[in-house]
């Protein structure tokens, strides 16, 4: 049921959040709205935020920049997009500059391709004992998800 509904029917706004699972002030707001313009002041605007800077051309060369994976792209040392790299090839193919957290954005879009992003953690172990797992595991890791997956891998470093 929605908003609008539930308003007309005489709701509460206070109901009304508890039934939506939405905060009491976002009910008094919408029911602010819905009093001014009736229902159609309720209909959603579309998503927030800034647009993408990339058009669709470039989102489906940047796809297939990323198939032919980082050695391509001069990450000779392994076979791992990061998304830091992302961001870095973008800048590099589009000169357009894109932030690590906007990189990872961009790759969960939807109706984009499948792309599993996982963020990884090495743990330190004390001085002559080994990691509970290397960077080298990690890599074989994913790579074997890769090739059950068939869709790129973003594998994010954290500190």
């Amino acid at each position: 049921m929605w908003a609008g509904e539930l308003f007309e029917r005489k709701v509460k706004p206070s109901e009304v959040a508890r039934q939506l699972r939405v905060s009491r002030k976002s009910a008094y707001q919408w029911h602010q709205l819905w009093r001014d313009g009736g229902a159609g002041a309720l209909v959603s605007r579309g998503p927030s935020g800034s647009r993408c800077r990339l058009s669709p051309r470039c989102l489906e060369k940047l796809a297939a920049y990323l198939e032919q994976g980082p050695a391509a792209h001069g990450w000779v040392e392994d076979q791992v997009w990061t998304t830091a790299r992302v961001a870095t090839l973008i800048g590099r193919k589009f000169h357009v500059s894109y932030s690590v957290s906007g990189a990872t954005r961009l790759m969960h879009r939807p109706g984009s391709r499948t792309r599993q992003c996982h963020r990884l953690r090495t743990h330190r172990a004390g001085k002559g004992r080994r990691r509970s797992m290397g960077e080298r595991d990690f890599i074989a890791l994913i790579d074997g998800v890769h090739q059950l997956v068939k869709a790129p891998v973003v594998l994010v470093w954290a500190a």
